[in-house]
C-alpha cells in the first residue's frame, strides 16, 4: 500500500529519498524512484481499469503546479474525458501544426544537408539546388510537405517531361526522396504521389518512348589526328587540360579536379582517388609520353594545388573552359566526353587490343560480379600499351581517308 503523506510541503518533497509513493490527496501522488529522481504522478480510474499520468518532474513542477495540473486533470474527468487521451491528441494536434509548417522548400534544404556528406562532389549538391530551385519551387516549394498531390507533382514536371526528359526523370526522383524524407520525419501522411512504379507510370510516358537519349556528341577517330594539330596551336590552360582528357581518356572532372599530389612523374602515373571517380574506386591512369609533356606544360606555369588551376586563386578550371574553347576551335557540336567515345571507337576499329583493355581505360566496369571476383587485376600493363598507342595516333598526321597502319598496337601474344 502507497504511504499517504497528506499536505506535503515543498521542502519535504525535496528531502523524501526512500523508493516509493507519497499520498498527497486527490490521486495525487509523489513518486520516488531507487535512484532518488522524484516525479508526480495522477492515479485515477478509467472504465474500470487504473491508469497513471505524469505531470512532471518534482525539479520542475513545483507541489502547488502538481496540484493544479491535478486539479484540471480531475476535472476533465468528471466531464467524461480521459486526461492522458485529451493530452495525447493535443501533442498529435501540435505534431500536424508542425508538419503544416513544413513547407517544401524547407525539406529539400533539410534533405540535402542530411544526405551532402554522402555526395561524392559539389556538382551533385548545384545539380540539386538548381533543378529544384527551377522546376518544383516555383509551383509548389512554398506549400506544406502535407498537401503534396499528384496534380502539383505533374504539374511541376509534365512540361518538361517531352522537353527534356532525363531532366525531369531526375527531378522525379528528387520530390520523391525529398517526400519520403519528410514521411518518415512525421511530417506527411499516405503514399507518396512522387512515385514511378504503378503511380505517375500511368499518367507520364516512358522516357525512353518521349525522345531518343542524346549521347555526348563525339568526334570520328579519323578526324583526332589534325583536331590534335589544331588543339596545340591553341594557348592557355583549357587548352592543356583538353589535350590532358583526350590522351587519358578520362572523365571533365576528373582532369580538371586532377592534383599536383595525384601525379607520379617517375612511374609515368595519374591515380585517381576512390572519391573523385563515378564508380567510386581508385583508378590508376598509365601516362603516355604525350600526356607527360602536358603535365611539364602545365608545370612550367604552375600556382597552386591544382593540375589545370582556374582564374581564381585556389580553385580548378571551370567545367565550361574546355567547351568554350571547342566553341572558339569552331567544334560547337563536340563536348569533352564525347572524346572518350571517340577513344573507344578507335580501340574497337584500329586496334587488336581486348575489348576489356579498352573498357577499363575508360574506367568502366567490366563483366559481372562473378567475373569480377575472379579478376584481381586492372590490366594496368596492357592499359599502358593502348594509351601509348592512342597517343601516336592522337599525333600522327591528317591522312584524309587513308588508311595509318597500326601494327604496334596489336599487343604481343
Amino acid at each position: 500500500m502507497p504511504r499517504k503523506a497528506a499536505g506535503l510541503t515543498a521542502r519535504r518533497v525535496q528531502t523524501l529519498a526512500s523508493p516509493g509513493l507519497y499520498a498527497d490527496g486527490g490521486g495525487l501522488y509523489l513518486q520516488v524512484a531507487h535512484a532518488g529522481a522524484k516525479s508526480w504522478i495522477l492515479r485515477y480510474q478509467r472504465d474500470g481499469r487504473r491508469r497513471d499520468m505524469g505531470l512532471g518532474s518534482a525539479e520542475l513542477v513545483s507541489l502547488a503546479e502538481a496540484r493544479q495540473k491535478a486539479i484540471d486533470a480531475r476535472r476533465l474527468i468528471t466531464a467524461g474525458n480521459d486526461p492522458i487521451d485529451t493530452r495525447q491528441r493535443a501533442r498529435q494536434n501540435t505534431r500536424i501544426e508542425t508538419a503544416r509548417a513544413m513547407t517544401f522548400k524547407e525539406c529539400a534544404k533539410r534533405y540535402i544537408t542530411a544526405h551532402r556528406a554522402g555526395w561524392r562532389s559539389a556538382k551533385s549538391l548545384a545539380a540539386w539546388e538548381g533543378t529544384l530551385a527551377a522546376y518544383v519551387y516555383p509551383v509548389f516549394g512554398d506549400l506544406p510537405v502535407q498537401v503534396i498531390d499528384t496534380g502539383l507533382v505533374t504539374q511541376a514536371i509534365q512540361p518538361i517531361w517531352a522537353r527534356i526528359p532525363e531532366t525531369a526523370g531526375r527531378v522525379r526522383g528528387r520530390i520523391e526522396s525529398v517526400l519520403d524524407y519528410a514521411s518518415v520525419n512525421g511530417w506527411r501522411d499516405g503514399e507518396n504521389p512522387a512515385r514511378w512504379r504503378g503511380h505517375l507510370e500511368k499518367l507520364l510516358p516512358r522516357k525512353t518512348r518521349v525522345r531518343p537519349i542524346e549521347h555526348h556528341a563525339a568526334l570520328p577517330y579519323q578526324d583526332i589526328p589534325a583536331f590534335m594539330a589544331r588543339l596545340r596551336r591553341q594557348e592557355g590552360i583549357a587548352a592543356y587540360a583538353l589535350e590532358f582528357a583526350i590522351l587519358t581518356a578520362a572523365r571533365t572532372g576528373e582532369v580538371i579536379g586532377a592534383h599536383w599530389d595525384e601525379i607520379n612523374r617517375d612511374n609515368r602515373l595519374w591515380i585517381i582517388p576512390a572519391g573523385r571517380t563515378k564508380a567510386g574506386r581508385e583508378h590508376r591512369v598509365p601516362l603516355s609520353n604525350a600526356a607527360l609533356a602536358v603535365v611539364d606544360k602545365s608545370g612550367a606555369i604552375r600556382s597552386g594545388d591544382y593540375l589545370f588551376p582556374g582564374a581564381a586563386s585556389g580553385r580548378p578550371l571551370s567545367n565550361m573552359s574546355m567547351l568554350m574553347l571547342l566553341r572558339r576551335m569552331a567544334n560547337p557540336d563536340l563536348t569533352a566526353h564525347g572524346f572518350r567515345s571517340t577513344f573507344r571507337d578507335w580501340a574497337a576499329e584500329r586496334t587488336g587490343f581486348p575489348a576489356e583493355v579498352a573498357e577499363m581505360a575508360l574506367a568502366h566496369a567490366v563483366g559481372g560480379k562473378v567475373e569480377a571476383a575472379y579478376r584481381r587485376g586492372d590490366l594496368f600493363e596492357k592499359r599502358r600499351q593502348i594509351m601509348e598507342a592512342w597517343a601516336r595516333f592522337c599525333g600522327a598526321p591528317e591522312t584524309r581517308g587513308s588508311v595509318v597502319a597500326l601494327h604496334a598496337t596489336v599487343p604481343a601474344e
